[in-house]
């Protein structure tokens, strides 16, 4: 249905089902386009009859952006699904409305004439051998319609003063939650508010470890064992509920919500890899915060590219011997237990020979933060995600029982590795949500408080469009983290949709937070004010759980098959 005149969206039922014909419409054409683009890129990299890693890496740009359409094709084909089930439920009212018109304006606009995959990379389609012909279907007039007038200026402002006047309201717009989940996130944002945001700004700019008192709370309210069976003593509850609660603690600080993630790695790698005897064990222990876990997987000058690991585990009698170096470990400290990657096939170059254990350790003190016997560490400064600190680790001859083999046999590591990824990234992609929406929290109430010339910062279009265009993003993120956890809860894989999340939320964290210092100005740079760490805490977000060039690797692997 073509309109000749702006959109204007108000609570009219008519005009909602208008705005939704025209969003629905808009699907096929993008479906289309990424087919044609696929089919394209499939012919380049193909020598034979496979899909040639050679030829990828060759075409890598072009492979990364068909990664990146196909993520706004299906951010977009969420949205959508997002405003029917609102619709369905009744719900779906003015600022869903606008939310969502204003992202397939802003997204089919992208898609057109140019998709950004980092500050300095923009993704034409062209880029990927896409022609005329294939362009047109981006000029059917619904397409058109929600292009030019989608996201206007007009639409920004109506969205940020409705913000303004539900300031109260935890998220901006209806998230299409049932009540249990909405339940759960109000229980943490609850939490947040009242013991993380008061001081988590403090334990920054100190560099301090996040209290032991905040972790014992945690613990108490389950989150480190929120998806762990019920059989184990965890919660039994759904990925989803994790997204939720990983949302809502990151944004209050992305430490806190963290703190779940290396239990998540440890509780998946045991329910997915561990013999029953080491589910009995360990599982009841994360479950209730008795240990806590760290991840050691990271080598020096390998990054991403653990196949070429070099520790080695060697064995002595029935147990191990390690010997290497492993970095950026996040809270290695004062952790019990290690999910410790190396190498037991010293023949092998690549992830055939690597095994995963269960390596025990004593837990550290500031003046002690490594005693155990065979393991040296120091810490690694970082700008931002301090609550834990990074760490690098040394081990010579340190002792690990061979009954923490995972699994109880070598040369599986890798592919139980390779099984926690789509939880692990799922759950990092709910921590850039959470941190996106800090950033929207904090710049939402300066440029109301800020006056300059005489009004609010918020009074200025430019400012209030920032806001508006992070409220808008932020959902999208949202949706699309939202469809991936449902995916994994229905059991089905989903490594393309989880690296989506992560490759969309880690840019809208540091669009938002970046467009939130701007709002702040000079002050904004300044260490005294939250949002100078908040966009320290949003630039990890694209590079640790896999780099937006992996995930984009990744994703694109997949699609061309």
């Amino acid at each position: 249905m073509a309109h000749d005149g702006p959109l204007d969206m108000t609570a009219d039922s008519t005009i909602l089902k208008d705005l939704l014909g025209l969003t629905r419409a808009a699907l096929p054409p993008v479906a289309t386009l990424l087919q044609n683009a696929t089919a394209h890129l499939k012919a380049l990299v193909t020598d034979g009859d496979r899909v040639s890693g050679t030829l990828v890496e060759q075409h890598q740009c072009a492979a990364h952006g068909l990664a990146w359409l196909a993520t706004y094709s299906e951010a977009l084909h969420q949205m959508q699904a997002w405003a029917d089930r609102l619709t369905e439920a009744g719900t779906f009212g003015e600022v869903e409305a606008l939310i969502h018109q204003i992202a397939f304006g802003e997204y089919l606009s992208q898609i057109g004439g140019g998709i950004p995959m980092s500050q300095g990379e923009i993704l034409r389609l062209q880029d990927i051998g896409l022609g005329p012909d294939d362009m047109r279907g981006l000029m059917s007039p619904e397409i058109m319609t929600l292009t030019q007038t989608g996201n206007s200026q007009a639409a920004r402002t109506r969205l940020v003063k409705l913000m303004q006047e539900r300031s109260a309201e935890i998220t901006v717009g209806r998230t299409g939650l049932d009540d249990e989940l909405e339940m759960i996130r109000e229980q943490f944002r609850r939490y947040a508010v009242d013991r993380v945001e008061p001081h988590a700004h403090d334990w920054h700019l100190k560099d301090e470890l996040i209290p032991m008192e905040i972790i014992e709370e945690l613990a108490e309210m389950g989150v480190f064992g929120l998806t762990i069976p019920e059989e184990f003593g965890g919660l039994g509850l759904s990925k989803a509920s994790m997204v939720v609660v990983s949302e809502e603690l990151s944004r209050g600080y992305i430490g806190v919500g963290s703190l779940g993630t290396r239990s998540e790695i440890a509780a998946e790698l045991i329910i997915c890899g561990g013999t029953d005897a080491q589910k009995a064990h360990w599982l009841p222990k994360l479950a209730s915060g008795e240990i806590l876990p760290t991840a050691v997987f990271t080598e020096p000058n390998t990054g991403s590219d653990l196949g070429a690991l070099r520790t080695r585990a060697v064995k002595d009698g029935d147990d191990y011997r390690v010997t290497g170096n492993k970095t950026w470990i996040t809270h290695a400290a004062r952790t019990h237990v290690m999910t410790l990657l190396a190498r037991t096939d010293p023949e092998t170059t690549d992830h055939k020979g690597l095994s995963m254990f269960l390596a025990e350790k004593t837990p550290g003190t500031d003046a002690a933060p490594f005693p155990t016997d065979g393991m040296s560490g120091g810490e690694i400064e970082v700008l931002g995600y301090r609550g834990m600190k990074e760490y690098e680790l040394a081990f010579d001859n340190f002792h690990v029982k061979g009954e923490n083999l995972l699994g109880g046999e070598e040369g599986k590591g890798f592919k139980q590795l390779m099984e926690t990824f789509e939880s692990a990234r799922i759950q990092t992609a709910a921590r850039a949500v959470g941190v996106a929406q800090s950033a929207l929290d904090v710049a939402m109430q300066y440029a109301q408080d800020r006056k300059q010339f005489g009004k609010s910062l918020i009074d200025f279009p430019r400012v209030s469009g920032k806001l508006a265009m992070m409220a808008v993003e932020i959902m999208v993120a949202r949706q699309l983290t939202y469809f991936s956890a449902w995916e994994k809860d229905q059991g089905r894989r989903c490594d393309v949709e989880a690296g989506m999340a992560k490759l969309l939320g880690a840019r809208v964290a540091w669009a938002a937070a970046d467009n939130g210092l701007q709002i702040h100005g000079g002050n904004g740079f300044a260490l005294e004010y939250k949002i100078s760490r908040i966009l320290c805490d949003a630039r990890i977000l694209n590079i640790f759980e896999g780099a937006a060039e992996i995930q984009a690797q990744v994703i694109a692997r997949r699609l061309l098959g």
